[in-house]
């Protein structure tokens, strides 16, 4: 999964958990650089890596039931320190010695724990006898810890809450510290990545922009490069990088594919070709995409389709610059880790319009993915570091199936041409409030219902457009934006008079959990 070589890595291994990206992203805050693996192969990543320290995540599943997940064991005989957390710590039991059993009084959301001892994880943190928030999630619990274990804090639902050998440095917690809900998490994944671990602070975008240019004249060498430019700043910022690497070897193409927010095209050829000079090709395919797409409904479908022309033009215009070995594109760590199944569920299908398993056969290029090992946020510090100006890094996501899947139901030309007008209206009401910077992502739906309406002496029989806003840090969580009516009805009557196709606007205010993208 690495791009480069990190010498101190901690490994994650995940166990099914919706919040373990959440683990990661607090380690990362401390500067530590680590990646996540599925429990099915992470015996394998174990030697691969040859980590300072294993996380042990929490998951859906039970130790009592038969072919539950186990850790390798080989974690647990390496010499190095290792951290379970929720079923993470009842499989750690389960496999030295202790016991877990289910039926027991269930804790779910917020709990109150007891730190019943001093303990390396709590230091300058939890003092003994003191009680604090935590986030608990689990059915089952500890009923018997391993031997050389030692509790070092209760709850009301576990009488092993926290426990710990710290002559091994295994320490283990039913409680999830990831999450915001439990407030000193962080501090305490800090304390055992930091100083249990001994790992230094030294994850920063500077050297990894270093390591990254360095990793790409290596698997590069003298060929040629063709970058799927979107236009967002995943694929902007791995232009620029990949271009610092090899220069000239690099040809950017941007696909226009009629599924592209109002006037984007035009911005982004003039931005890489005035200001970077990095040779562009604007291909307009969007009749080729949107006559494929036309009464397609099923979202599915759709980002298969749309994944499936992408390939297809980047093949014709390598073919016209004389032939490329490599294929470049903005993946994210994220779009990685939930196009896995790690639990045989449904995530395999989350990030299907990324190739982020590879290549068709039949295409005889490589992927270049330099951004493959970030989170989005250490995108934005990366673009930062590449000089891209701040109005373009802090501009809202925007997928590469576009206005496809903000399209729910069947696509059609004039469908989308409202749904452009409206969304454009929609973004230029929230710059002109002084949000955009506020708001993570911000976009308008058009929904696959017509309702009746009447508009001044007539009646009127149109589309129904949705508005949505989150605020997130890393694109992983997000919670609606809290607008105030008077902006809302500001935003509504604009898109209603301007927007022909449009008589009602509805505001959507649901939260996005983990593993979840779009809106469809």
């Amino acid at each position: 999964m690495s791009t480069t070589a990190h010498p101190d890595t901690i490994l994650i291994i995940d166990f099914g958990s919706q919040v373990t990206q959440l683990i990661a992203r607090r380690v990362r805050e401390a500067g530590v650089y680590c990646e996540i693996v599925p429990f099915q192969s992470a015996e394998a990543a174990f030697a691969r890596i040859h980590p300072k320290a294993v996380i042990l995540s929490g998951g859906p599943a039970s130790t009592s039931d038969i072919g539950s997940p186990r850790a390798p064991q080989v974690i647990f005989e390496a010499g190095i320190p290792v951290l379970g957390i929720c079923y993470g710590e009842q499989i750690m039991c389960e496999q030295l010695g202790g016991k877990v059993e289910g039926g027991h009084h269930r804790e779910f959301g917020r709990a109150f724990l007891q730190v019943e001892e001093e303990c390396a994880l709590f230091d300058n943190i939890w003092a003994s006898g003191t009680r604090h928030q935590v986030w608990m999630s689990h059915g089952d619990r500890v009923t018997d810890i391993p031997p050389g274990f030692k509790v070092v804090a209760t709850s009301t639902g576990a009488p092993f809450a926290a426990i710990a050998d710290e002559s091994r440095q295994f320490y283990a917690v039913q409680f999830h510290p990831e999450v915001v809900h439990t407030p000193d998490g962080a501090r305490l994944l800090t304390n055992f990545v930091r100083d249990i671990a001994g790992l230094k602070a030294d994850w920063t975008m500077a050297a990894y922009k270093d390591q990254a240019v360095e990793a790409i004249r290596e698997q590069v060498g003298d060929r040629k490069v063709i970058c799927a430019l979107s236009g967002g700043v995943d694929s902007s910022v791995a232009a620029l990088l990949i271009h610092e690497a090899v220069g000239d070897q690099l040809t950017c193409i941007l696909v226009d594919h009629g599924l592209m927010r109002k006037n984007e095209a035009n911005e982004v050829v003039a931005m890489f070709r005035e200001h970077y000079n990095i040779p562009l090709t604007l291909v307009d395919a969007s009749e080729t995409f949107i006559s494929q797409l036309e009464g397609e409904s099923d979202p599915e479908s759709k980002r298969k389709i749309i994944g499936r022309l992408f390939i297809e033009v980047f093949e014709s215009e390598a073919r016209k610059i004389g032939g490329a070995d490599f294929l470049a594109q903005g993946t994210l760590y994220p779009d990685v880790i939930e196009s896995v199944s790690f639990t045989g569920g449904p995530s395999v299908t989350i990030k299907s319009h990324h190739n982020v398993g590879g290549l068709p056969e039949r295409m005889n290029m490589q992927l270049v993915e330099p951004l493959r090992e970030l989170f989005k946020d250490e995108v934005r510090v990366l673009g930062r570091e590449l000089g891209l100006p701040d109005s373009f890094i802090g501009r809202h996501p925007f997928p590469g199936p576009g206005l496809a899947i903000r399209c729910p139901g069947g696509i059609s030309r004039e469908k989308l041409d409202i749904l452009r007008e409206a969304d454009a209206i929609y973004l230029d009401e929230i710059r002109n409030a002084g949000l955009y910077d506020t708001i993570w992502q911000a976009f308008a739906v058009l929904l696959p219902v017509q309702t009746v309406g009447v508009m001044g002496d007539g009646r009127t029989y149109e589309f129904v457009c949705a508005l949505r806003a989150v605020t997130s840090v890393d694109g992983m969580t997000a919670d609606f934006y809290h607008y105030d009516m008077e902006f809302l009805g500001r935003a509504a009557t604009r898109i209603i008079n301007e927007v022909r196709g449009i008589n009602r606007v509805v505001y959507d205010v649901t939260s996005k959990p983990p593993g979840t993208i779009e809106w469809e």
